[in-house]
């Protein structure tokens, strides 16, 4: 990996990592004995932060040994000696134990870190019904905020008002709750992350029964996401008491609701489930949400009310990623979610159109068809609206409009298609007009010379958009845009009446690698009959090309991503630029983890191995500067001026009345320099 990546804290993440030692049943001296293994474990293997359970040192289903003195003595004992053994490691640390103050015993977690307790947090909700007993033991930190505790000979802060961050950077914040307090209507995390807290921490006990893993990563899942954070969850596992209850050790890492790795459960073994959280897109996230000020503000601004104790954080070091980054973001890659995702995806354009239709006074859906993925995604999304409505599906019209470089392949398939869906098909040979308009302009083309510049190209793309627009004049329609997002992010798209301009954008807010998987999930899930099967099909193999320059000498076919680059790359820059406003140094990065090998990215379900390429960091850099370029400043222009179109992914869609505004007469030159900076 080249210099600029090398350690993972530059660019804003932070190493964290779920333990499931193995428990005793009260054996304090083989608790701590566990927790000093995996402490050296994870600081072996870089991390920053290692959550254990709830009670780890002395062990949660004890019952009343909690009480006895001598116990708790040497629970103590064995924080001063972990404390010791733990002086030369870089992880913080948060380890359970109960503890004694001013005569009463608290159900705690102490973040320790190079030997010194940073603080101590009291559990708040203790639970008492059913098969616990807490109440019976311990008591409730509520209310005990700017206290002390002396533990193992060391003075620390003690309260439910603490948060430990690293000096100088505060994306860096911890906060801890246990087990009870994220199961409770107002988890005590909630304010722990409106004063700041990048990173919940949830040490737990929590015993097994069926459903409950579920129910754990539900909780985790919606703290993280309603927070804007990351939720790091422990529970306790095999080794613990099982006079009543069973303990399966399940452990999980969440951000922003997205899983990003677990434990395995009922294990013999101790384990560590290790995960980078990106911590500057939490940060970037709240940023763009008022919603979570609004929120802190109601709350009365909790940070007012906490204690930040710094530590200092490790050196950045070169220690690998330990994050698998999806390659196709916009693309769902959930198993169990797969058809629901893409069933959503597509009936969001079909209730977009079928609604605009029906706000008409129009009696045709008028749109082209080339033959090719984009217009082939819009017509059978238009062939849905119509059934949808109960319009027999000869109220499109399609239009073919070959022109210099139209291929015989995409012609037939356009026809094969129109005729497979019933829709009203039609040809024009838009080459005489557009022969007439060069001719008129003086372009060389008409004097037998071959150039074939962006003008040859616009006056065919241009001549289509005008016929379609004056169709629907003549036949009572309105025209189907088919340009899709990733064409919207780059300006691949002839400005005014050309491809960027339609009366319903339908396509606008897909990007093309989703057209093509939601064209496959239309195959796959039998949409259509099997005759319309066979022409999508044929038209996903097709190479992607705008077909207005012809063929060269050796008989090669223009190229979208040969002049602009891999849509596949674009989507991805796409994705993290504007879904989390990541700077280019740290898109590279991400791409690389994602691409560099073509078996380590995460890929959507059933993704065809021919498209399963990699990249080097030369190829991405190449073409992130060419999208920063065309990004921001060569194509807001025209996204100023987008017809409507719905939004369909969380992603982001680029309407200038919904998720991007921006100036027209913008620069690229911040990004730009911003990566150049990395590399130079």
């Amino acid at each position: 990996m080249n210099a600029p990546f090398a350690a993972i804290q530059a660019h804003g993440f932070v190493r964290a990592a779920v333990a499931t030692p193995v428990a005793s049943a009260g054996d304090v001296a083989f608790n701590v004995d566990q927790t000093i293994a995996l402490a050296r474990e994870g600081d072996a293997r870089g991390c920053d932060l290692i959550v254990f359970p709830e009670l780890n040192l002395s062990s949660y289903a004890i019952d009343d040994l909690h009480t006895q003195e001598a116990f708790l003595d040497a629970v103590e004992a064995g924080i001063a000696r972990l404390c010791e053994a733990t002086k030369g490691l870089s992880p913080v640390l948060m380890v359970g134990a109960g503890l004694r103050r001013n005569g009463r015993l608290y159900n705690c977690a102490l973040a320790l870190h190079r030997g010194r307790i940073l603080g101590v947090v009291p559990k708040i909700f203790l639970p008492n019904y059913r098969e616990y007993y807490e109440k019976r033991w311990f008591v409730s930190g509520l209310g005990l905020d700017g206290l002390s505790i002396r533990v193992a000979g060391q003075e620390a802060p003690f309260g439910a008002d603490l948060l430990f961050g690293a000096e100088g950077d505060e994306d860096v914040t911890f906060h801890i709750e246990i087990c009870e307090d994220y199961w409770a209507p107002t988890p005590p995390s909630t304010m722990g992350a409106l004063a700041g807290a990048t990173i919940l921490c949830n040490l737990s006990a929590s015993n097994i029964t069926i459903g409950k893993a579920d129910e754990r990563k539900l909780l985790s899942a919606a703290q993280s996401m309603r927070c804007a954070a990351a939720y790091v969850f422990s529970a306790a596992g095999p080794g613990e008491s099982t006079t009543d209850l069973a303990w399966d050790g399940q452990g999980s890492i969440f951000e922003l609701g997205e899983l990003l790795c677990e434990s395995s459960r009922f294990g013999a073994d101790p384990e560590l489930a290790i995960a980078d959280i990106d911590v500057q897109r939490l940060r970037q996230e709240r940023l763009r949400m008022p919603t979570f000020n609004d929120a802190a503000a109601a709350a009365g601004h909790p940070e007012r009310r906490f204690r930040r104790i710094a530590f200092d954080r490790a050196k950045p070091a070169d220690i690998g990623f330990e994050r698998r980054i999806r390659r196709f973001p916009y693309v769902p890659d959930r198993p169990e979610q797969l058809d629901q995702d893409c069933y959503e995806a597509f009936n969001i354009q079909v209730q977009g159109l079928a609604k605009r239709f029906t706000a008409t006074s129009g009696k045709h859906l008028v749109i082209g068809v080339s033959g090719g993925l984009d217009s082939t995604h819009a017509l059978i999304v238009a062939a849905k609206a119509c059934d949808y409505l109960s319009l027999p599906r000869s109220t499109i019209l399609g239009f073919t409009m070959p022109g210099f470089a139209t291929g015989t392949e995409t012609k037939a398939n356009a026809w094969k298609l129109m005729d497979a869906l019933g829709i009203v098909g039609e040809e024009i040979d838009i080459r005489p007009a557009a022969e007439q308009m060069l001719k008129d302009m003086g372009h060389p083309y008409s004097r037998g010379e071959p150039v074939y510049d962006v003008t040859f190209e616009n006056v065919q793309a241009g001549l289509r958009t005008d016929y379609l627009f004056r169709l629907a004049n003549q036949r009572g329609g309105f025209v189907v845009g088919t340009g899709d997002l990733s064409e919207l992010a780059l300006g691949w798209c002839t400005y005014g009446v050309g491809d960027h301009m339609s009366h319903y954008g339908v396509n606008a807010g897909v990007p093309k690698t989703l057209i093509q998987y939601l064209v496959r999930w239309a195959v796959r899930s039998s949409q259509f009959d099997r005759e319309t099967d066979a022409v999508l099909e044929a038209i996903l193999a097709t190479k992607i090309s705008p077909e207005l320059v012809p063929a060269d000498a050796e008989g090669a076919i223009q190229s979208t991503e040969d002049a602009i680059g891999p849509y596949e790359l674009h989507d991805f820059f796409l994705y993290h630029i504007l879904r989390s406003g990541q700077p280019p140094s740290k898109v590279a990065f991400l791409a690389l983890q994602a691409w560099a090998d073509a078996g380590r990215g995460l890929w959507p379900i059933d993704y065809p191995d021919h498209l399963k390429r990699s990249y080097d960091l030369a190829t991405i850099r190449k073409w992130l500067e060419v999208f920063l370029k065309r990004f921001f400043g060569m194509s807001q222009f025209k996204r100023s001026a987008l017809p409507n179109s719905p939004k369909v992914s969380a992603g982001g869609a680029l309407s200038p009345r919904g998720d991007w505004r921006a100036p027209s007469d913008g620069t690229a030159g911040p990004w730009l320099d911003e990566l150049r900076s990395a590399f130079d």
